[in-house]
Parts: C-alpha cells; sequence; structure tokens
C-alpha cells in the first residue's frame, strides 16, 4: 500500500468528507430541536383555538413529517446530492419502492377520509380491525390504541377504513351483561324487584334508559335472569364488578339458597 498516496486522501477528501458528516449530525440536531420546538408552538396553537384533539394530533404529524422531510434534503445538500439526483435515484428504484408508496399513500388516504367522516375520536373506546382499546392517535397512516392491559397497538388507517368500526363512546350509554341464576323455589318476581331496587344503589347507572331485569332461560339449576344496566363506557367495567356484588349481598340478604344440581338416580 503506497502510503504517501493514503495521506494524500485523508490529508484532501477525508478532512472535506469529515468536515460534512459533522455538519451534517450538527444539522440533524439542531434541526430535530427545532422541530421539536415548532410542532410544541403549533400544538399550543391549536389548544388555544379548542381545535379538535383528533384533528390537532393529525395535523401536528402532518407537520413533522413535511418538516422532518426539509431536514433530510438539507441534510443531502449538505453532501452535495442534489434534489433532482435524488429524484433520479428514486426513480431508477422501480416498482419495489412504487409498490411501498402505494401502500403508504393508501394508509394516508384513509386516514384523510377518518380525519373528514370521524367515526371516532382521542380518547374513545373502539374495536378496529379485531382489536379493542381507548383511541391514543389518529396518526398519518396508522391509529393507535391502548387495550385495557395497557398494551400500544398500531392499526393501519386502510385496514381500519375498509373493516367493521365498533364506537363504544359514540353514544351517552352502554349496556352491561350480566347474569343471575335462582335456585328452584325462588319466587323470580321477588328476585326482580329486589335487584332493581338494589341497582339505583350502584353509581354510575344511568336512569335512563331504566335496567333491563327480565327471564332470559331455565336451567337444570333454576331460572337464569338477564340483568342489564345502562352506564357510560368509561365506567363500564366498574358497573359490571359492582352489579355482581350488591347482587350476591342483595340475594344472601334475602336468604335465597345457592342454585344446585339436582341429583340423578339411575334407575334400578
Amino acid at each position: 500500500m503506497n502510503l504517501e498516496v493514503v495521506w494524500q486522501f485523508v490529508s484532501t477528501q477525508g478532512l472535506e468528507l469529515a468536515t460534512k458528516v459533522l455538519g451534517a449530525l450538527l444539522a440533524w440536531m439542531a434541526g430535530r430541536w427545532m422541530i421539536t420546538q415548532l410542532i410544541r408552538l403549533l400544538g399550543l396553537s391549536l389548544q388555544r383555538s379548542h381545535t379538535d384533539p383528533t384533528l390537532a394530533q393529525y395535523l401536528q404529524s402532518i407537520g413533522k413529517g413535511l418538516l422532518h422531510g426539509l431536514l433530510v434534503l438539507l441534510i443531502l445538500e449538505i453532501f452535495g446530492i442534489s434534489t433532482t439526483s435524488l429524484a433520479a435515484l428514486l426513480a431508477g428504484a422501480g416498482l419495489a419502492l412504487g409498490a411501498a408508496w402505494g401502500g403508504l399513500l393508501s394508509h394516508f388516504a384513509a386516514g384523510l377520509f377518518l380525519q373528514v367522516l370521524r367515526p371516532y375520536r382521542v380518547g374513545d373506546h373502539v374495536t378496529l380491525a379485531g382489536i379493542t382499546g381507548r383511541v391514543r392517535e389518529l396518526g398519518l397512516v396508522n391509529t393507535q390504541l391502548i387495550s385495557s392491559d395497557q398494551v400500544l397497538t398500531l392499526v393501519g388507517n386502510n385496514k381500519v377504513f375498509s373493516e367493521v368500526i365498533r364506537n363504544y363512546s359514540a353514544l351517552p350509554a352502554r349496556r352491561v351483561d350480566c347474569q343471575i341464576k335462582l335456585a328452584h323455589g325462588v319466587d323470580a318476581d321477588e328476585a326482580i324487584a329486589r335487584i332493581r331496587a338494589v341497582l339505583e344503589t350502584i353509581p354510575h347507572v344511568c336512569a335512563t334508559p331504566e335496567p333491563e331485569i327480565g327471564i332470559a332461560e331455565f336451567s337444570a339449576e333454576g331460572p337464569v335472569l338477564n340483568v342489564r344496566p345502562f352506564t357510560h363506557t368509561d365506567h363500564y367495567w366498574q358497573v359490571l364488578y359492582d352489579t355482581y356484588r350488591v347482587v350476591l349481598g342483595e340475594m344472601a340478604d334475602a336468604g335465597y339458597p345457592v342454585p344446585e344440581k339436582p341429583i340423578r338416580l339411575r334407575g334400578l
């Protein structure tokens, strides 16, 4: 190896390359800091103007994406790569890159339709593409859901838009389904009256619509009651637990026997 040639390259091209790399790093760090501050100011401005949180997050996502794209172009210019050369390079990438962009564009287009139609908002409890959770963000290409067990799931907007959307927060009240089994010999009408009275003591149970209580079926142990109070989706699980708790206490206070399967004796 010719050391003179190596030294000549390091002293000329190497120094220039190191300067460009250092300049690109400084530009990246400074640009990221400026983008963070600009997006923060945009968020504060949207908050002061009482913009819908779902739309505000979407606009911030668009702004962040555009600013990061400009930052990348600036860094490429530092390395001497012009935008026209970059466009030619991207055009030469062919069908693979086009297919990838096509998928992203379909998610982006679906996100725009979701913003216009607004089937759900940030904070709503929904089921999207079979995933149930609370909407954290409706982004450029996906929707972020946080499930009840605190797991973050990202669902592509195109998949959301093409499948069934269930919004549990769209209406003021949601039905809570419980089943209570009575023993044979218990007066069902009396039990229903007791349960209806005790449901009124549960916090967050709606007075309108009224709780639905009735005999759903008959089992070997006794009649089965459907007990269905209504509540806001934010209180769904607590009302479900409280319903079973207070009904159990009321059945015990009334002295109702525990339902048991009858013993069947085989014929001799």
